[in-house]
């Protein structure tokens, strides 16, 4: 079985930003995730660093509006950026969150590569579509989570997996689509994978391999 030496279990908070401006230095290697305010960001984040409550997850969708910053190690970080897309967030409001995506994207040296989540039951919305092109033209590589996955009976999951495989080709860019679920950890080990390869990571000797 593929490990690597980055341990996502050893994640640890490190700060909260209003803006770029407030994030930690620009150095090292970063991986943002991404996504509307009901796309099960914070369970996926949770899911990945093996602890229940690393990012918060709120009944109360868009409360989220700093980017929230976490540690792996000395050079690698995770970025869990502001939700987007809730309906009863007030118009200034997202535009802020917007403008802090966009010019994080832009601007972001360590950023290596951009988690967009959606519910796989409603996927590729314009803000999502929005966000993707943004990230290509920053020439940034791209997964697509596809979460609440346990959600679609397996049929349902794989049709939905190839529209959106397919849906992705129109950005022209480095976009790679997977499912996830963070109640049954399906999709886990793809998505470290991903991230091992962004994070450059070394991997591991099998110990049972001749």
């Amino acid at each position: 079985m593929y490990k690597s030496n980055i341990h996502y279990q050893s994640a640890t908070f490190l700060t909260s930003a209003p803006d770029i401006k407030a994030l930690p230095a620009d150095q090292g290697i970063e991986v943002a995730f991404a996504g509307r305010s009901n796309a099960g960001k914070s369970s996926a984040l949770n899911t990945l660093t093996r602890q229940n409550s690393l990012a918060r997850t709120s009944k109360t969708p868009g409360r989220t509006q700093l980017i929230n910053t976490f540690s792996l190690d000395a050079e690698r970080r995770l970025i869990d950026l502001p939700g987007y897309g809730f309906a009863k967030v007030p118009l200034a409001v997202k535009q802020k969150w917007q403008k802090s995506l966009a010019e994080y994207l832009q601007k972001r040296q360590s950023l290596k590569g951009l988690v967009v989540l959606m519910d796989i039951r409603h996927p590729m919305k314009d803000l999502d579509q929005d966000l993707i092109s943004w990230a290509v033209a920053s020439d940034l590589p791209v997964l697509v989570l596809l979460t609440k996955a346990d959600k679609l009976a397996s049929g349902a999951r794989k049709k939905a997996l190839m529209q959106v495989r397919e849906a992705s080709l129109a950005f022209m860019g480095d976009v790679t689509v997977h499912v996830f679920s963070s109640l049954n950890k399906l999709g886990l080990p793809e998505l470290e994978q991903v991230l091992d390869n962004w994070y450059q990571a070394e991997p591991l000797p099998d110990i049972g391999a001749e």
